[in-house]
């Protein structure tokens, strides 16, 4: 035993016996007693300190275990299923802007049948729910407005003047709405760009001319600190800073780059290219292309299946669905589609996949898991950015109901 050990075991001997005692008198020794704890001026200094046994040491402290991501990444809200309390009691419907007839039907979700229709303005683009939910708004692109949608009574309540709105988004933090003004001709291409308005007061902060014409769709980095919009006459794809709304860099992809949205892993973003028929996958940090996944003829618009593991592309072209697995970044499978398929919604359940036939006056409704036709609903001229409300998630970002 080391000669330490043996004067520790020592001193603690002599206390012992000094306690048996019972007397009064104090011990000098430096050693604490059992049943108190030292205090500071009685602390044995450094080169007194008894030598530890490795019985004595203390266990070593476990590693934490890392907590699992939430399931659909980003999009774990509206994985969930699960519908925000403040629009829970709202009636299911469909709403269905038809760019020609100037209207947006209204669809009856269970039966598939259209149960109302109101006059919006000129070519009705989208229908956007708002970021906090309370309000749908249609873009009058022609009409240079928005109709803003009462979901509680599913009409029409106001019509607001903007900048010929062929989309709308709004910032993940609520501060901002972005008007898209999509001009697809160079000789138009001054006003080609994002009208950024304060979104709770509609005063315009800043509009952000995009010298690349006809700028389209677009969606956020995981932070929400900047944007990635596309240009269908240039193929460009073009990173925007949402706080100082400013042009940050771009990346060239050629084509006819459309639909744009952020992987559930918040790591890339894809983009649908109805030019070289597939879809992009952008490094929006390193500003570069790092992938191509090749679907069917005029690749258009996306939707993700509700557990965010596979996305719809639509093929306006070609007639068909292209399933993507994203998981190995290929094509699983392929539907017959509507006639045009052009954007597309799915159900809050995940048991219905809506699909706008643009050039076909109609919309389809898919199983997602089979590709099975459930309903062809005939809707008005042109048919286009449809939206499925109340959707699960906390916020909106807009478009047709991209949820988080």
């Amino acid at each position: 035993m080391p000669p330490v050990i043996h004067r520790f075991l020592a001193l603690l001997l002599v206390a012992a016996l000094l306690a048996a005692c019972g007397t009064t008198q104090q011990t000098t020794s430096t050693v604490p007693s059992a049943s108190a704890p030292a205090s500071p001026s009685s602390a044995p200094s450094a080169s007194e300190q008894p030598a530890e046994s490795p019985s004595q040491s203390a266990e070593p402290t476990a590693e934490p275990t890392p907590s699992e991501p939430p399931l659909g990444g980003i999009y774990a809200g509206p994985v969930s299923g699960v519908i925000d309390p403040r629009i829970a009691d709202l009636p299911p419907r469909v709403y269905v802007p038809n760019e020609t007839s100037n209207d947006v039907a209204v669809i009856d979700p269970e039966t598939f049948e259209v149960i109302d229709r109101f006059t919006a303005g000129a070519a009705p683009e989208h229908i956007s729910p708002d970021w906090d939910l309370s309000k749908l708004y249609v873009s009058n692109m022609n009409g240079a407005s928005l109709t803003v949608i009462d979901p509680v009574t599913v009409e029409p309540v106001e019509t607001m003047e903007v900048p010929f709105p062929y989309n709308l988004f709004f910032t993940p933090d609520g501060e901002k709405a972005i008007v898209v003004a999509d001009y697809l001709g160079a000789d138009m291409v001054a006003d080609n760009g994002l009208y950024f308005y304060d979104r709770e007061t509609w005063e315009l902060l800043k509009f952000v001319q995009v010298p690349w014409p006809g700028v389209n769709h677009l969606d956020f980095s995981e932070d929400g600190s900047y944007l990635m919009v596309t240009t269908e006459s240039a193929g460009v794809v073009v990173k925007i800073d949402v706080n100082e709304m400013e042009i940050l860099g771009t990346v060239e992809v050629g084509g006819s780059p459309l639909d744009i949205r952020l992987g559930p892993e918040g790591d890339v973003f894809f983009v649908a290219n109805q030019g070289t028929h597939g879809v992009d996958v952008i490094d929006a940090e390193a500003l570069e292309a790092v992938g191509f996944i090749p679907t069917s003829s005029g690749a258009h618009a996306f939707a993700f299946s509700r557990d965010a593991t596979r996305l719809f592309v639509t093929n306006r072209l070609e007639n068909t669905i292209s399933v993507i697995d994203l998981a190995t970044r290929s094509v699983v499978d392929t539907w017959e589609a509507g006639g045009s398929p052009d954007m597309a919604t799915v159900s809050p359940d995940g048991s219905q996949l809506w699909i706008s036939n643009r050039f076909h006056g109609t919309v389809t409704v898919f199983d997602p898991e089979t590709g099975e036709q459930l309903a062809n609903i005939e809707t008005g001229g042109n048919p286009h950015g449809l939206t499925y409300w109340p959707q699960p998630g906390s916020i909106s970002l807009g478009h047709n109901g991209n949820m988080r």
